[in-house]
């Protein structure tokens, strides 16, 4: 199946007014974008390390009000933040607000600050990891369980790249997958995730969108992307300014395609 290229935005909580950032949803959807993603963090991971912060999912559940057209989503939910039934029913909550945009962006956390200022253990990478796999079964039960259901079923992203572990729970549970690599990177753990899909049976590469972010013009790095199979494309912005001049190149690229 050929999937259509999307593009979309990471607005990053970080060093704004919500007022700011609300404007930044607004016009990153008339702009254009497919999907429009916030993070997962109580603190900013560039500038002044205690700058203005706002929390992942009630910000998800206004922009649900918000926006009308694009889908919406955490790039990533750290799976250590939530109980996976709470955070299936939060989801769950928001899909419906929504008329049925969210993807939930999930990932094993990895910012130790977020963790020891807010009390959760940070352990090691692999019980993180282990611990993602064993949330998801739990969150497509409760879902499953849920009265009302979600709208849909829900399109589960996972982000990450650790080529035994977690490329495997993309391979087992996973509507897309995002790459925080270049192209070389990108490419070569597609292929692990490809060999991870075979050994359990599953077509990752028909049924397992490939996401990317990226920080260049297109003409700089679509063609080589595209090639490897990815057709999301996600620009971050920061705030207070949340400039989306990159964010307007990369969508005129995909109408161009179009």
């Amino acid at each position: 199946m050929t999937r259509p290229i999307r593009i979309g935005v990471q607005l990053q909580p970080q060093h704004a007014e919500y007022a700011q950032i609300r404007d930044a949803v607004a016009r990153a959807e008339d702009l254009g974008v497919d999907v429009i993603f916030n993070w997962d963090h109580f603190f900013p991971l560039s500038g002044d390390p205690d700058g203005k912060h706002f929390e992942c999912w009630t910000m998800l559940g206004a922009w649900a009000e918000q926006t009308s057209r694009v889908q919406i989503g955490a790039l990533v939910t750290c799976n250590s933040y939530r109980n996976p039934e709470l955070l299936a029913d939060m989801a769950r909550t928001v899909d419906h607000i929504s008329g049925g945009r969210l993807i939930l962006g999930i990932g094993a956390g990895w910012f130790e600050k977020d963790y020891d200022q807010f009390g959760y253990e940070f352990g090691t990478a692999g019980a993180r990891i282990a611990d993602l796999a064993q949330a998801l079964p739990r969150i497509k039960a409760r879902w499953a369980a849920s009265n009302p259901p979600p709208t849909r079923d829900i399109p589960i992203l996972v982000g990450g790249g650790g080529e035994k572990k977690t490329l495997r729970v993309v391979a087992e549970h996973a509507d897309a997958w995002h790459s925080f690599g270049d192209l070389a990177t990108m490419s070569r753990k597609s292929a692990i995730l490809d060999e991870h899909g075979a050994a359990i049976g599953r077509d990752t590469a028909a049924l397992v969108e490939r996401s990317v972010g990226v920080s260049a013009p297109p003409e700089a790095v679509a063609d080589g992307l595209v090639e490897a199979g990815v057709t999301l494309f996600t620009v971050g912005a920061g705030g207070p300014d949340y400039d989306l001049s990159l964010l307007a190149q990369w969508v005129a690229w995909r109408d161009a395609r179009a």
